[in-house]
């Protein structure tokens, strides 16, 4: 659970700059925009040293967004506001990548510090 509002931890996750600084397998990113919405396409440089293309396959603002990384499907990346305020981030991984829940808890982790640094 996060106490900052969900438009800016939905900003930190859709902001293609700001995904090296929280996901640890991507390193960097090409795309043509800065915020992603449902089709962007780009390509991430991945923690192995390999530039993979993305697409953006479900875009719902300030709600949801999925991808295809190499054309696979990767991640879910949900915002859900609570009553009391702030919000709640998880993630939705397919169940053939199921060890990858590792890798997500370690971008949440990274997440909340980023967040520790905003005031609302």
């Amino acid at each position: 659970m996060y106490l900052t509002a969900p438009y800016i931890l939905w900003d930190l996750i859709t902001d293609t700059i700001q995904w090296p600084k929280w996901g640890p397998t991507v390193k960097a990113v090409r795309n043509a925009e800065r915020y992603i919405r449902e089709g962007s396409e780009g390509q991430v440089l991945t923690a192995v040293g390999i530039w993979l293309p993305f697409v953006i396959t479900e875009y719902e603002h300030e709600c949801f967004w999925s991808w295809k990384v190499a054309a696979i499907r990767a991640t879910g990346h949900r915002v859900q506001p609570i009553e009391t305020g702030g919000c709640r981030l998880w993630f939705e991984v397919p169940m053939i990548a199921a060890p990858y829940l590792v890798i997500c808890q370690r971008a949440l982790n990274r997440i909340e510090n980023i967040l520790s640094n905003f005031r609302d």
